[in-house]
C-alpha cells in the first residue's frame, strides 16, 4: 500500500498537504467569484477535493519505513504522519457529508475553516520541530474556535467557541512554555536533536522533568484528558453537532498523534517517570469520564464524558511507548472515529427531530425509526468494546501493549472502567429499545449525503471490527516508522 521509497520528492510527499489547500482556495474563489453556485454544490466540491486527498495520502504510506525530512527538518513525513492524515481527511470528509444535513453549515465560510483545520492536523501529524509542532497546532485549532461557535445567532454556540478559544489559548501557552526550556538548554528546536542533547545530559533532569509536565499539560488539553478536559462537556453540548463530532474524532487524534511521536522521541529521555505521568492521567481519565457519565440526561453531554474516558483507554497504548502501544493506538483512533462520528450524527438527526439533546428523547426509538435504532446499537457497543466491533479489537491492542510494557495493573484498571462504560451505555439503549415515546413520528433523513456518510461509518465499525489484519499492518507500519529516531 504506497509507493516506492526511490520515487518520492519532498513534494510528493505532503502531497496531501497541497491538495487541502489547493481545495481550500478553490471552496474560498467558488464561493467569492461565483455566487451562482449553491451552498450545497460546494459542500459537495470539499467532499469529492478531501476523497482524493485522502487517496493521496493512502498512495504515500509507508513510502519509506525511515521517513523523509523536509523543509529543514520541520517536517517528517513517515509512514505514522500518511496514516494519520488519512485519519484526518476521512474525518473531514464524513463531518463535510453530515453537514449537508444541517442548513446553517452549509456554507462556504463552514467548508473553508474545515479544510483548513485539516490540513493544519495534517501537518501537525509530520512536525518534528518544536516550532512546527506550535504553528500546526494553531493552523488546525483557531478554525475550531470558530467553528464551534457557527450557530452564532444561539448562546450556547457561541458560548462553546469562546470558552474551547480561551481554554485553548491557555494551553497552547503553558505548553509553548515547556518547549522553552528544552530549546533554552539544547539550543534546538528539532526533536531528533533534542533527543541527542538529553542523552548526552546537556539539559539537566529537573528542568525536563518541568518541561515533560507542561507539555503532557498542553497536548492533555487537546485530547480532553484529566485534569485538563473541564472544556469538552460545554463544548461538545453547545458547539454544532457536526463539529462536535469532528472535535472529538479527528482533533483528538491530531493530539495523540503529536503526543505519541514526543512519546517515542523525546518524553522517555526527558524523563524516566513520563509513562508513569502518562499512566496517571489515563487512571484518572477513565474514572472521572466514565463516573461523570453516569448521571448525564443529555446525550451529548455523555458523549463528551464518554470522550474523556476513551482519552484514558488511548493512553494505555502511548504510556506503554513500545510498538505494540504505537500500533494500538493508530488502530483505536481508527475505530473511534467511524464509531464517535456515527453517534454523534445520531445525535444530530435526532436532535433535530426532537429539537432537544435529551437522553428521553431516545425512548421508543425502534417505533420511530429501526435502522436508527440498530445503528445506535452498533456505536454504543463498539465504544464499550463488545465485540464483534472495531472498539473491542482497538481496547484489544492497546492493552496488549500494556501488560507488553509491564503495566498489567493499568490494563486491569482500565479492563474495570470499560465494564463500568457499559452501564451507561446500556442505560441509553434501555431507553432507545424499551422505553415508550411520548410521540411516535418517523424520523426522516432529508439527505442523501447523510445516508451516505452514514453508511460508510457503519461499515467501518464492522470492517475494522472483523477483517483486522490490513489495518494492523498499516498501524504496525506506522509504529515501526515513529521509532526510528
Amino acid at each position: 500500500m504506497g509507493i516506492s521509497s526511490g520515487n518520492i520528492t519532498p513534494i510528493l510527499s505532503i502531497l496531501p498537504e497541497i491538495l487541502l489547500l489547493i481545495l481550500a482556495l478553490v471552496v474560498l474563489g467558488l464561493d467569492l467569484g461565483l455566487k451562482k453556485f449553491s451552498p450545497a454544490l460546494i459542500g459537495w466540491v470539499t467532499v469529492v477535493g478531501l476523497i482524493f486527498s485522502a487517496i493521496g495520502g493512502v498512495m504515500i504510506s509507508g513510502h519509506q519505513s525511515g521517513g523523509l525530512y523536509i523543509w529543514g527538518g520541520m517536517l517528517r513525513q513517515d509512514a505514522a504522519a500518511s496514516v494519520f492524515q488519512v485519519i484526518f481527511i476521512t474525518g473531514a470528509a464524513l463531518t463535510a457529508f453530515f453537514a449537508l444535513e444541517d442548513s446553517k453549515c452549509v456554507s462556504a465560510e463552514f467548508y473553508f475553516l474545515l479544510l483548513i483545520s485539516t490540513l493544519g492536523m495534517c501537518l501537525l501529524a509530520a512536525s518534528s520541530d518544536l516550532i512546527m509542532i506550535y504553528l500546526s497546532l494553531e493552523l488546525a485549532s483557531i478554525p475550531l474556535y470558530i467553528l464551534a461557535g457557527f450557530h452564532y445567532r444561539e448562546t450556547s454556540s457561541v458560548e462553546a467557541g469562546l470558552k474551547y478559544m480561551l481554554y485553548g489559548a491557555v494551553a497552547s501557552t503553558i505548553m509553548v512554555f515547556g518547549f522553552t526550556f528544552l530549546y533554552g538548554f539544547s539550543g534546538t528546536t528539532q526533536l531528533y536533536a533534542i533527543n541527542a542533547a538529553i542523552q548526552t545530559g546537556q539539559i539537566p533532569p529537573m528542568v525536563t522533568t518541568m518541561a515533560v509536565m507542561l507539555i503532557l499539560a498542553g497536548v492533555g488539553y487537546k485530547i480532553s484528558a484529566v485534569p485538563f478536559h473541564f472544556w469538552a462537556p460545554d463544548v461538545y453540548e453547545g458547539a454544532p453537532t457536526v463539529v462536535a463530532g469532528f472535535i472529538s474524532t479527528a482533533s483528538k487524534a491530531a493530539g495523540f498523534a503529536v503526543l505519541l511521536r514526543l512519546a517515542l522521541t523525546i518524553l522517555p529521555v526527558l524523563s524516566p517517570y513520563s509513562p508513569y505521568l502518562l499512566a496517571a492521567m489515563a487512571v484518572a481519565s477513565m474514572l472521572v469520564g466514565n463516573l461523570l457519565a453516569i448521571n448525564q440526561k443529555n446525550f451529548k453531554r455523555l458523549l463528551a464524558y464518554s470522550s474523556i474516558a476513551q482519552a484514558g483507554y488511548i493512553l494505555v497504548g502511548v504510556a506503554a511507548s513500545n510498538n505494540l502501544g504505537a500500533a494500538g493506538v493508530t488502530y483505536y483512533l481508527m475505530a473511534y472515529l467511524v464509531t464517535n462520528l456515527t453517534a454523534f450524527a445520531l445525535a444530530q438527526v435526532i436532535g433535530q427531530a426532537n429539537s432537544n439533546d435529551d437522553i428521553s428523547s431516545l425512548a421508543g426509538l425502534t417505533q420511530r425509526s429501526p435502522v436508527l435504532a440498530f445503528s445506535l446499537l452498533v456505536s454504543l457497543l463498539s465504544l464499550g468494546g463488545i465485540p464483534p466491533f472495531a472498539g473491542f479489537v482497538g481496547k484489544l491492542l492497546v492493552f496488549s501493549a500494556g501488560v507488553q510494557a509491564g503495566m498489567a495493573w493499568l490494563v486491569i484498571v482500565a479492563v474495570l472502567n470499560s465494564v463500568l462504560s457499559l452501564y451507561y451505555y446500556l442505560k441509553v439503549l434501555k431507553i432507545a429499545f424499551l422505553d415508550h415515546p411520548r410521540e411516535t413520528p418517523l424520523i426522516k433523513i432529508e439527505t442523501n449525503s447523510w445516508r451516505i456518510a452514514f453508511i460508510v461509518c457503519l461499515a467501518g465499525i464492522l470492517i475494522l471490527g472483523v477483517i483486522i489484519l490490513p489495518w494492523y499492518g498499516w498501524s504496525i507500519t506506522a509504529a515501526s516508522s515513529l521509532a526510528l529516531y
